[in-house]
């Protein structure tokens, strides 16, 4: 098809098909090329290169009839009036007729049709372009001047037109040369001319490195370098600059000469010595090479700490600082045992999974210090470059390595315990995807060759024990997860918290606060009181601020000489005043039972807790109306009890007319906090059938399980810390599906004994257990 289109004259280069060019022109008619084209032909223009060099305004007749069809992609007008313009190459076009060309005067126009390549088979354009690829790569190999840029630029491409286009504008060949891969549009004699081109260039290069080594071997090596330092020496002497660096860098040499190190590195510090020895001080590369030496001279290349084989002092250790967590410890003794038998382990991978404050991280604080290794810690939550990970390459300005050796610098040793926090957390957009730089660190097949882009050689990790921290295993990538050995830390009940507060929180904080702690005196009876009175999560952290209010207020007032007790007996109104009244009432939570309410279970960030689901309907036509920031997925078990619900009306003793001639509404109180998932479905269930046969489900009573449209139930997850939540929400009894039957096992014994667990297979088992008919399976 024939097209009108503005002519840019381009002298001294030449624009090929899928390749960019950035003008300016500064003369009113190619401003004028840019503006028509803009208005008139949707940014479209002929790119054509002259190639009579020498001719300012050139004839007609010696136009060339091949050029380029480019858009005009990018424009920017400057200041001084000049337009920049970036121009990319779209495909050949062949010219029928130049028109209204008058001594440069006025705007050059074309007459153009494309100029379409030859069809070639796609089995031998598959062979041709790998066959480019792979004589590219080893070109670039073999040449250490030209760049390796172009690998990632035509790594995708399949085209062996498109290829070609940029391959010819990469090699570094003559105008005339790349005139020839414009004017033919033959794509095999293109890709034939490229592997000539690179065939060339290869023995250029040998030649050229063949007349280099003669030349080298022909001049005395140490005489050449006697002379090049006397001259380096006169010229520093000149720039008065040769005392303070001479003796920096005798200094430095030295350290290296002392650095117990891999011979790759020290072979690498010395050519970058060398490099710098030849630079003045004056010179902003002098900075970075300098800054690059110091890096790698204070990395721990050989020092390491020895771990206390002492296994019961560890456990011991690990014993005084954390209560319960026994996977964690038990996989640590594992770890060091083994390691004794067989004297050569890599470290562990671990990743310690639970909600806020159950000890995580300063867990991985005590496992160090209870091993006797140095320990640094990271944090990536939030992170969503992944050079914050493996480092800027040298090449930018204030370019630095990565947080994985930076921390390595901080720990002084090679096999420290290293603490990779919040690793749920990070982030994953346009900018980079840090979780996939983590997993060449946290893969033991791998990290033992890590190399990061700024320190540029490799790092063995292997011997580093990696501790990550996570609050949610669903937010860690697969590629990730597969790595980590998961250790999953639920919440803690209330005696565990009673006995962490005895052991741990109160001398701690009487320490901290400058008290003797046996001044002040907790009974058992006011701690629980705190405990389930003032704090909400799964962890500790809220009841240590509580306590440490309490103990504030305390030494405030001896301090203020307004109590001077031999001991400071805490009781309910002490407790009253100086923390407020009672925030949380657990056990009032659904005192009363009530039609169309039902106790389900939830699993949150703060460990278990339980979940009302009230149910109530009204005249309409069958509509189903869910509120409380439900997900899709509690959403579809809303409808899927409905379905049930209305597939069994009869069983249920329910008027299938209420069904259809009333709108139903669920709801899940707290409406602003997010819920979701499929274990609440014997409890929407339940609410319907309650509310539709105005039957008061017991409060004491909780459930939880996902149903089918068939009214299977099916095992659910998080049954520890939901237990945990449900007793201290005062729950006597709960329904689980019968495929939990495994985890009772890790429930703490003193949950067990005040709640009776039912497991039932079918929901009609649930209904048998309401209407005390009968109970299946009690457990």
């Amino acid at each position: 098809m024939k097209m009108n289109l503005p002519v840019v004259l381009l002298k001294g280069i030449v624009l090929l098909p899928n390749n960019e060019i950035r003008l300016e022109f500064d003369n009113t008619v190619s401003k004028s090329v840019i503006d028509v084209s803009e208005l008139f032909h949707d940014n479209n223009v002929l790119v054509v290169s002259q190639e009579n060099l020498l001719e300012e305004f050139p004839k007609i007749s010696d136009l060339p009839r091949i050029g380029v069809i480019a858009k005009i992609i990018h424009k920017i007008e400057l200041p001084n009036g000049n337009v920049r313009v970036v121009i990319k190459g779209s495909r050949r076009g062949k010219v029928l007729e130049y028109l209204n060309l008058e001594k440069g005067s006025d705007i050059l126009e074309a007459i153009v049709v494309e100029l379409l390549d030859t069809v070639i088979d796609k089995s031998e354009e598959a062979i041709l372009t790998n066959k480019l690829y792979r004589e590219v790569e080893e070109y670039i190999k073999g040449i250490p001047y030209i760049s390796n840029n172009i690998l990632g630029i035509i790594e995708n491409i399949n085209s062996l037109s498109e290829m070609t286009d940029v391959l010819a504008s990469f090699l570094p060949t003559k105008l005339e040369r790349i005139q020839q891969y414009l004017y033919s549009n033959d794509v095999k004699n293109r890709a034939k001319m490229i592997l000539t081109d690179i065939n060339d260039g290869k023995k250029i290069y040998d030649i050229e490195k063949s007349i280099d080594q003669k030349v080298k071997h022909e001049i005395d090596n140490n005489q050449k370098e006697y002379l090049l330092r006397e001259k380096i020496k006169a010229i520093k002497e000149e720039l008065g600059d040769i005392s303070s660096k001479d003796e920096e860098i005798d200094k430095l040499k030295e350290k290296i000469e002392s650095l117990v190190a891999p011979k790759h590195i020290k072979e690498r510090l010395a050519s970058e010595i060398k490099r710098y020895e030849g630079l003045s001080q004056t010179s902003p590369e002098a900075n970075i090479v300098r800054n690059y030496i110091d890096w790698l001279l204070s990395l721990p290349w050989s020092e390491t700490t020895k771990d206390n084989e002492d296994l019961n002092d560890v456990r011991k250790k690990l014993d005084i600082s954390h209560y319960g967590l026994e996977k964690v410890k038990v996989r640590i003794i594992e770890y060091l045992a083994i390691k004794q038998m067989t004297n050569s382990l890599k470290s562990p991978i671990i990743c310690l999974v639970g909600p806020p404050g159950v000890g995580k991280t300063s867990l991985a604080f005590s496992i160090a210090s209870a091993i006797n290794r140095n320990f640094v810690k990271m944090s990536v939550g939030g992170i969503h470059d992944e050079a914050e990970i493996i480092g800027h390459r040298r090449a930018y300005i204030g370019a630095s390595p990565g947080r994985i050796i930076q921390s390595l610098k901080k720990a002084k040793s090679t096999n420290p315990v290293f603490l990779i926090d919040e690793i749920d957390k990070m982030t994953k957009d346009f900018r980079g995807d840090p979780a996939s730089s983590l997993l060449e660190v946290l893969d033991p097949e791998q990290n033992q060759f890590f190399s990061d882009n700024y320190i540029e050689e490799e790092y063995d990790l292997s011997n580093v024990m990696f501790i990550a921290t996570a609050n949610y295993i669903e937010d860690i990538p697969e590629a990730l997860k597969d790595r980590l050995e998961i250790v999953n830390l639920s919440g803690y009940t209330e005696y565990e918290k009673l006995d962490i507060a005895k052991r741990h929180l109160i001398g701690k904080i009487c320490k901290n606060h400058g008290i003797d702690c046996s001044k002040i005196y907790f009974s058992d009876e006011i701690l629980l009181y705190i405990i389930r009175g003032y704090t909400r999560e799964a962890g500790v952290r809220e009841l240590e601020r509580q306590l440490s209010n309490i103990i504030r207020k305390i030494v405030a007032d001896i301090v203020m000489d307004k109590v001077n007790y031999e001991k400071y007996r805490i009781t309910v109104k002490l407790v009253t005043k100086f923390l407020g009244k009672v925030k949380y009432n657990f056990n009032e939570i659904n005192k009363l039972s009530k039609v169309g309410v039902v106790n389900g279970l939830a699993y949150t960030s703060f460990g278990g807790d339980t979940l009302p689901i009230e149910v109530n309907y009204f005249k309409g036509s069958g509509n189903l109306f869910l509120t409380g920031s439900l997900g899709d997925v509690m959403k579809e078990s809303a409808h899927i009890a409905l379905s049930y619900i209305k597939s069994n009306y009869k069983q249920f003793g329910i008027d299938y007319e209420k069904l259809t001639k009333n709108d139903i509404h669920i709801h899940v109180p707290e409406g602003a906090i997010p819920k979701d998932g499929p274990s609440a479905g014997i409890t929407l269930t339940t609410a319907l059938i309650s509310a539709f046969t105005s039957k008061k489900i017991p409060a004491n009573l909780a459930m939880t399980g996902e149903i089918t449209l068939r009214g299977n139930i099916l095992p659910i997850g998080g049954l520890k810390e939901k237990s945990i939540g449900a007793s201290r929400n005062g729950i006597k009894k709960i329904i689980i599906p019968y495929g939990n039957l495994n985890d009772l096992d890790e429930i703490p014994k003193e949950i067990k004994d005040n709640i009776d667990y039912i497991a039932v297979k079918n929901y009609k088992e649930v209904m048998n257990i309401i209407n005390e008919e009968k109970v299946l399976s009690k457990v």
